[in-house]
């Protein structure tokens, strides 16, 4: 395959885990892709190593003092890659004519505009952000249809369920009764919920399967992460809330299962490494080689199931509050949640105090006509929660 064949892959937030997992499986396939641009939200000199290594055509940071140091860095090693600053050139790359795919990793509420300008310009769109969709919603899936992109679901469990969807997805509706999102249940699956007022972000962090940032482990640790997820999934596969279902699998290695009307159920499994759904997503509708272990049936413990008890997990039972909250409801979610943590981790809120700033926040501000129409008014709305959970962690605090 000649260069101008290997298709060009645009890694949005390509310094975190997700972003890293992706750039070793391109690295596995350097016959089949070219990484044609990175961003990076503080990470300079990891983002200067990739570039390095990689060699782009652009490099973006949001701040201009971050791009002139990354440019600085660069050109003392003779590196000829673009540097470009902001969050329109987020947008520019991840919409430049030359992408193929672009793999969109941002962390938060951040990764929306890049994410739209992707699918308005009908890119392959694989989306391992997923608060992208939780805030966009229909805005969002709207962009994808007009714009023709591919959206392929990187998060492990929805990943799973597109795997297990029939090949014609216009009748699969009428082959499902609902499908079950499984979750590990986090560091503090089996500590009693009364004890959670002194978990440090050291604890909450050390996620027992999975290695991930920090405020997505603090996000599984809450079980928020789940409640996302199952935002998400109404979205991915146009289901009522009814349709989702989360069970608590401590293994992690059925990572999420389709129920169908006859009631077989339909499963993928793996080992627990992102590199599995990160290399689908990339070779859909192939498969390709993803570095990851071979799961061993012989060497795993038995395979257990648990309920996902509301009373250990608040936080996941706010997702289904949120959707039946009607539209705008789950941007104001995912910003109070986004501040909660960034709270927690700050050590400026307790653990056990971040579903209850969810919760508050989510009962008390609502969306105003028409703010759910552009990317603008869901900013705004957005910017609205964060102020109003700033506000009740500031109280909670004080």
């Amino acid at each position: 395959m000649s260069s101008r064949d290997l298709q060009k892959v645009c890694v949005l937030g390509s310094t975190g885990s997700i972003g890293t997992s992706t750039l070793d499986v391109l690295a596995r396939h350097p016959d089949r892709y070219e990484v044609f641009a990175l961003s990076a939200m503080s990470r300079v000199e990891e983002l200067a190593a990739q570039c390095l290594q990689y060699r782009p055509r652009y490099a973006v940071l949001p701040e201009a003092s971050l791009a002139a140091r990354l440019r600085e860095l660069l050109r003392a090693q003779g590196c000829a890659t673009e540097v470009l600053a902001g969050e329109r050139a987020l947008s520019e790359i991840a919409a430049h004519p030359e992408v193929d795919a672009v793999m969109a990793a941002i962390v938060g509420a951040a990764g929306l505009a890049p994410c739209l300008a992707a699918a308005r310009a009908g890119k392959k769109l694989m989306l391992a952000n997923k608060e992208a969709i939780v805030v966009g919603g229909a805005l969002f899936m709207q962009a994808v249809e007009q714009g023709g992109a591919t959206l392929l679901p990187v998060d492990s469990e929805h990943s799973a369920i597109f795997q297990c969807l029939p090949e014609d997805r216009g009748t699969w509706h009428d082959r499902i009764d609902h499908i079950v999102l499984t979750a590990s249940g986090g560091p503090f699956r089996q500590r009693d919920p009364a004890s959670l007022a002194d978990v440090t972000p050291e604890q909450a962090v050390a996620h027992p399967n999975w290695v991930m940032g920090r405020k997505i482990s603090v996000d599984s640790a809450t079980m928020m992460n789940k409640a996302l997820e199952v935002i998400e999934a109404r979205w991915l596969f146009n289901l009522t809330p009814e349709q989702i279902k989360v069970v608590i699998h401590p293994q992690s290695i059925i990572h999420s299962m389709v129920v169908c009307r006859d009631r077989s159920v339909l499963a993928q499994l793996g080992t627990p490494d992102m590199r599995v759904p990160i290399a689908y997503a990339l070779s859909f509708p192939e498969r390709i080689a993803s570095g990851a272990e071979p799961l061993d049936f012989l060497a795993k413990p038995n395979l257990t199931f648990e309920e996902a008890d509301e009373r250990r997990f608040p936080g996941l039972y706010l997702s289904w509050q949120a959707l039946r909250a009607g539209e705008g409801a789950t941007a104001v979610l995912n910003a109070a949640n986004e501040e909660a943590v960034a709270a927690f981790l700050a050590r400026g809120l307790r653990f056990d105090q971040i579903c209850r700033v969810n919760r508050q926040t989510l009962e008390e501000l609502h969306p105003e006509a028409g703010e759910c129409a552009s990317v603008e008014g869901l900013l705004n709305l957005d910017a609205r929660a964060r102020r109003h959970a700033q506000a009740l962690i500031a109280a909670l605090s004080a």
